[in-house]
This record gives structure tokens, sequence and C-alpha cells, in this order.
């Protein structure tokens, strides 16, 4: 494993104004192209969209790359839900030991916890006894980033 695999910077949400932004019902073709829109009459507020619980929702930007076969690169943004409670196999910001990282968690048969990685140059963390594994809150949504912060 690694030594470093990534850090989360962590930003409050502020849902306390709207924020309609211009929205293709229609949907974009990824096929072949098609008469654009005239005009758009649709809109979307990402704030009440994709937020659940204003008050116990972060955002965060994904620096490394332990989870790049899920998709999630450094840059992307993932929305955060404290108020969510964790289950097998959910995507979580886990705070083990004092440090933060993205994983997948894992909980065995007999009970054994594991934090789980989607690139295979790290391995499965272990959640001994001694440890101190806080579950953060659970990712709901991951927005990309498509252009590169250099």
């Amino acid at each position: 494993m690694k030594a470093t695999e990534e850090t989360i910077l962590l930003y409050r949400s502020d849902t306390s104004s709207r924020l309609e932004l211009p929205y293709a019902d229609s949907g974009i073709r990824a096929g072949f192209p098609s008469p654009a829109q005239d005009y758009i009459t649709e809109t979307i507020d990402l704030n009440r969209d994709l937020i659940q619980h204003p008050v116990a929702t972060f955002y965060g930007r994904v620096v490394g790359d332990s989870m790049i076969e899920e998709g999630i690169e450094e840059g992307d943004i993932i929305i955060i839900d404290r108020a969510l409670e964790a289950a097998n196999g959910d995507l979580a910001v886990c705070c083990l030991d004092g440090e933060f990282t993205l994983k997948r968690i894992h909980i065995t048969g007999n009970g054994d916890i594991f934090l789980m990685p989607s690139n295979r140059s790290y391995d499965p963390i272990p959640v001994r006894d001694g440890n101190e594994l806080i579950i953060w809150g659970i990712v709901t949504y991951t927005i990309k980033a498509t252009r590169r912060r250099h």
C-alpha cells in the first residue's frame, strides 16, 4: 500500500439561496448529433436536486487516486451527507485514527470491517481492535471534473 492515499478537501454546503441553471430537459445526445433546441425553458437547482439534508451536507474535492477504478479521480467533487446511516457497500468518507480517506465500507459475515479502495495499487485497510473508525459521511453524488486543475 502506498504511504499517502488521498486527502479530501471539505467545504460546507450553502443552500440558503437558489441558483437555477438552464437545463436541457430533452437530453444531450452522446451518439449522433441532433438539432439543437431553439431555447431552453427548464431549469435545475443543484442545491434542491442533489442535497437532501442541507445542514448535514458537505462538498469535498478528491485528492489522490485510490478510487480511480470507480471513475472517481483527483479533482472530482463529492457530495457527502452526514445524516445518512452507513451500510455495507456504501462509499464513505471515513476517519481512521484521525486521518480522512474515501473508501467503500465492506463488512464481512463475521463482522470484520475493511475500507476498500478501487485501485489495484492499494490494499484493503482492515479496521482492527484499537483503531478508531468514524464514518464521517456517505457520498451521495460525484461531480466529475472534466477540466483538470494545474
